[in-house]
């Protein structure tokens, strides 16, 4: 990327954001909100995999388990143990690291697609636990009544806003926290090694890296962003499952890091938009929209191997080659 291109880059992020916190008060109807609040929560943990992934080169399949754990924590501390969401939202990302930082240390024995059998072995093992531990998780029943966090709503009202308003800044503010960590992480000697690493293990040692401790680092972080999403979901939706911990959450969320861009900084975010809101359009389709789905995505691997952010920077590319010549 060229000083000219990360100027504009960093310009960008300010403006969307901006435009970004306009919405509400053109007072959208509560579904475009809601369809806002989703796709930031969701992108939020796609940040999250982009840290393991697409930095790193390591796929883990356990990263829908710790987004469930957040939210699990989040649920059953302030049902059963009375807990602010304030204090217990902190609480839930904290326990995703420790837990994410423990699953680095068995599971970085292993390399390759045994890294990702693990780990998705490990996903399915955190959806059972929750499932089938039901006098502290809900069981099949799950965790209803979940509360706002306390002072959301009278805040909302006080900007002439309604809940989901409130949700939607606070769900853009923890949007803005997540991708500035991420950007200072991706730009700093930690996150230039991790780049090393994805591109060779054994050159990365060779180049003084500590690839074992660096690997840790950013399972920690990972996880973390994982369980951060998961408590403000919880908050928001305000019912929990055993559903959203599974591999189907885990290959969804892939599948946006895939459309938006593996290893790029507004990937996640494009991607989570894009498929989110398309299949909130598709719904009525039920079952069919995969029919829509699926060519979509061979035209995608076929022509934009690289996400959407690889095709845009192709084409570009291909305009800049034009006018040079």
């Amino acid at each position: 990327m060229t000083p000219q291109a990360a100027k504009k880059l960093a310009w960008g992020w300010p403006i969307l954001f901006v435009l970004a916190a306009l919405v509400p008060l053109l007072h959208p109807s509560s579904y475009m909100l809601d369809i806002g609040v989703n796709v930031m929560i969701w992108a939020i943990v796609a940040y999250g995999l982009n840290v393991i992934l697409g930095y790193t080169g390591l796929l883990s399949l356990a990263h829908a388990g710790f987004f469930g754990i957040g939210a699990y924590t989040v649920g059953i501390l302030t049902l059963k143990a009375g807990w602010n969401f304030w204090l217990a939202w902190p609480a839930g990302v904290l326990l995703c690291a420790l837990l994410g930082y423990g699953l680095g240390l068995v599971a970085f024995r292993t390399k390759g697609d045994a890294f990702s059998i693990f780990t998705l072995g490990v996903g399915v093992i955190i959806q059972l636990v929750i499932n089938k531990w039901d006098r502290l998780t809900g069981g099949n029943d799950g965790l209803n009544g979940i509360n706002p966090p306390p002072g959301l709503e009278g805040l909302s009202k006080m900007v002439g806003l309604k809940l989901t308003g409130g949700f939607y800044y606070l769900a853009l503010l923890a949007l803005i926290l997540t991708v500035v960590v991420v950007a200072r992480a991706r730009f700093s000697t930690f996150g230039r090694s991790l780049i090393a690493i994805r591109g060779g293990e054994d050159l990365a040692r060779s180049a003084g890296i500590d690839v074992y401790a660096h690997k840790l680092r950013a399972m920690l972080l990972s996880t973390a962003i994982a369980g951060f999403a998961g408590g403000l979901y919880a908050a928001y939706v305000g019912f929990m499952g055993s559903a959203i911990t599974g591999p189907v959450t885990a290959f969804t969320v892939l599948l946006y890091l895939l459309v938006g861009g593996l290893g790029t900084l507004v990937g996640p975010l494009l991607g989570t938009g894009v498929m989110y809101t398309l299949s909130q359009g598709l719904k009525g389709l039920q079952d069919y929209q995969y029919l829509v789905f699926g060519p979509l995505l061979v035209l995608l691997v076929m022509f934009a191997p690289q996400g959407l952010v690889g095709l845009w920077e192709r084409l570009k590319g291909r305009r800049g080659g034009k006018k040079d010549a």
